[in-house]
């Protein structure tokens, strides 16, 4: 094994040799396709903003790209969506609802303290809310699906409108895909009905523009391109209604360029500037339908933009297609040329490629689907999974490996959000009788907690915003700046932290009532107390918290330093650490959450290293895998790093587990409702930043997370290394 450990500004490997050459890395993944892959569409994005389309490189079936509702209830959704970290919509109320009628009081070793709760069962992929109440701040606001972009064949029958309909995938042969991720642009090459159309499909970098090329002689027959618009849906997994066209508006506008959409579904507003060449033209032919038609060009670029707000899109200048392209063509060699890199390409384990290929193809994924202003949802910019709400708990998931490959700044976009909802949390934790700012879980752009019998009980999202602001600080130009911009959210978090635990005979304690990382235990919450991980978790945020302050010039407060030496110890039983410290201790199933208090947590006085060991090779043998979740891979992986077993790290990286495998697209499938799961992607990131640039802690091993047997050759440049 050769390790070329780079430095961090990311330019060239050590040793004075050539830096890896990012290009051939790249190019060496882009994804190929040939036909319809019904769980593996393409997608472009930036961000803030994605389109996803299938195998014609727009969104001409959707309903061969199928994404199931939990329990098959509701209409299935489809995984080509177009969505933007701006475009949420609620129901309208009969009334006003609020949390205060899902709270119910528990009791607490401080007395009886209210929390927001659900009155019925809750799985990972199901739910059954039993009131209005419960039902509507579950489902609302929800994300929306902006609109759907397609391609149609048109006729005029004599004495009537025109008449359109997509093509059957059977007329399409020959097809080829191409998704060339140096440039972001999709190419997609096909014949419909022996006639060549070729259609590429790009993404501006900074603005939500879609841009789109058309080309065959079909053009003159009829071929147009279909863009439609649907409700929103506060179904689980689906983000469009196109049941109910007398609920929401569409009014068409021309425009010297092409057209203005005015979008409006009761109380959200959105524009739609659609941009056409000389020749073409927008036909509005039905109520929320419109066809682009160009019966006499040999190709059409197609340019459309959708802005927040009703009228924002006045006046503003649409890019042309090759000016989009352009922009496109110019941002992503700056991205891969600009953060960290691991090659594998010289390796004689025949697993290398395969982890190569998820490395790269993940980079591109989490910047077009973790990198908006919001913490994204756990299927991104892409499908509705629980409507599109995120889950707090998930942000470290989807965005710590952006400092960690040399990106902070796309991590950013989303970290300052949290001092946007400081107020709602610091709320939450007055109600609870602490001081601080306590996070919710599953929440909207507002932050607005969800009833749910787990969500308010979970604490392992509480430390997250320290270590994410820590790591910004660690990789960033002016890390002085992020003290300055984060200082608020890291010391009410740590507030919350220091002042929830309760002292008793062993120590301070957490809970009850919690529900840990590991959700099997959700009905015990009124009983449950110190799972490990989260007692590690919590030490070593209280413990990097103090370092904060005194970065700012603060001195420090003893309550932390307090509560964090003295957590009560994580519970051991039969030499292994136990999931919580109450029966059952330890269910095999879900999250093995007790690794995690060395892996993804670094080294911390309440957890020792043999004992972890122990633990680590007690799951290995006998845990239920098809419970687990794609994120559990490469936290196991990093935990084998940390006790420097780098051979079981691998293993644990590349297990050959249905929820531990990754598409043709890269993506990280769960199951039919949850198609796309992202933390899976962030998480492989993560870790693989670890195993190849190592830790503070790690003694300066070269990769140490890779077997030094002669079948790994791993070069890496622009990592840092983990705390």
């Amino acid at each position: 094994m050769t390790a070329d450990r780079g430095g961090d500004d990311g330019r060239r490997a050590e040793r004075g040799g050539p830096g890896i050459d990012r290009r051939a890395l790249v190019d060496r993944h882009a994804v190929e396709v040939t036909g319809i892959l019904p769980e593996s569409p393409l997608s472009v994005g930036n961000g803030e903003f994605c389109f996803t389309v299938d195998v014609t490189g727009l969104q001409t079936f959707p309903e061969h790209y199928p994404v199931g509702n939990p329990g098959g209830s509701g209409t299935p959704g489809t995984l080509l969506g177009t969505q933007a970290q701006w475009g949420w919509h609620s129901l309208p109320a009969g009334r006003a609802y609020d949390l205060a009628e899902t709270r119910r009081a528990y009791p607490t070793p401080r007395g009886p303290i209210e929390y927001v709760d659900m009155r019925s069962t809750l799985s990972g992929t199901a739910e059954a809310p039993q009131s209005p109440a419960e039902s509507w701040l579950r489902g609302n606001p929800h994300r929306l699906d902006l609109g759907r972009i397609g391609l149609v064949r048109t006729t005029r029958p004599a004495g009537t409108g025109i008449s359109a309909r997509a093509p059957e995938p059977t007329e399409l042969t020959d097809p080829h895909q191409r998704l060339d991720l140096w440039t972001g642009t999709i190419t997609s090459r096909f014949r419909l009905d022996g006639t060549p159309v070729a259609v590429d499909t790009v993404c501006h970098p900074e603005r939500d523009v879609l841009a789109v090329r058309v080309a065959s002689a079909l053009l003159a027959e009829g071929l147009a391109i279909r863009i439609a618009f649907p409700y929103g849906s506060a179904q689980w997994s689906n983000a469009a209604d196109w049941s109910r066209p007398e609920a929401h508006s569409s009014v068409l506008r021309p425009t010297p360029d092409g057209a203005l959409l005015r979008r409006v579904l009761d109380d959200t507003a959105y524009s739609v500037g659609i941009g056409l060449p000389d020749g073409a033209r927008i036909l509005h032919v039905g109520r929320h339908e419109f066809l682009v038609v160009a019966t006499g060009l040999p190709a059409v670029e197609l340019v459309v933009a959708f802005v927040s707000g009703a009228g924002s899109a006045d006046g503003a200048a649409l890019p042309s297609y090759p000016e989009v392209a352009a922009a496109s063509v110019r941002h992503w060699p700056e991205f891969w040329r600009g953060g960290g890199a691991v090659e594998l390409a010289d390796s004689r384990d025949g697993r290398a490629v395969e982890l190569e290929r998820r490395v790269v193809l993940s980079q591109y994924l989490t910047a077009v689907h973790c990198a908006g202003t919001l913490p994204p949802q756990e299927t991104g910019l892409m499908v509705n999974s629980w409507r599109g709400r995120f889950h707090l708990e998930m942000h470290w998931w989807h965005g710590a490996h952006f400092p960690l490959w040399g990106r902070p700044g796309l991590l950013e976009r989303s970290l300052g959000w949290y001092a946007g909802i400081l107020p709602r949390a610091r709320e939450t934790a007055r109600r609870q009788g602490c001081a601080g700012a306590r996070w919710p879980k599953q929440v909207g752009p507002d932050g607005r907690e969800s009833p749910s019998p787990i969500g308010p009980f979970l604490l392992w999202q509480q430390p997250h915003p320290i270590f994410l602001a820590e790591l910004v600080r660690r990789t960033t130009a002016d890390p002085e700046a992020a003290l300055r911009r984060y200082a608020d959210v890291v010391l009410d978090t740590a507030a919350f932290m220091a002042d929830h635990p309760v002292r008793g005979e062993r120590g301070y304690q957490l809970g009850p009532p919690l529900v840990p990382a590991q959700e099997s235990y959700a009905d015990l919450r009124e009983s449950l107390t110190n799972p490990t991980f989260e007692l590690a978790y919590w030490c070593w945020g209280l413990r990097i918290a103090q370092r904060w302050r005194a970065r700012l010039g603060l001195s420090p407060e003893p309550s932390w330093e307090r509560v964090a030496a003295n957590l009560v110890r994580p519970h051991v039983r039969d030499g292994v650490y136990a999931a919580v410290d109450v029966p059952p201790y330890t269910v095999r199933d879900d999250h093995p959450s007790m690794l995690y208090a060395l892996g993804l947590v670094p080294p911390t006085e309440l957890v020792d290293p043999e004992v972890m060991r122990a633990t680590l090779h007690g799951v290995l043998a006998d845990w239920d895998w098809a419970s687990t979740w794609g994120w559990d891979y490469p936290a196991i992986a990093m935990t084998a790093t940390r006790l420097g077993e780098p051979g079981t790290a691998v293993e644990a990286l590349l297990r050959p587990e249905a929820k531990n495998g990754y598409l043709p697209n890269g993506h990280n499938r769960q199951t039919a409702a949850l198609p796309v799961y992202l933390p899976g992607n962030g998480g492989l990131l993560a870790a693989v930043a670890l195993m190849a640039r190592g830790s503070d802690a790690d003694g300066g091993r070269p990769t140490p997370g890779f077997p030094d047997d002669g079948g790994w050759t791993v070069r890496h440049e622009g990592l840092h290394p983990m705390p």
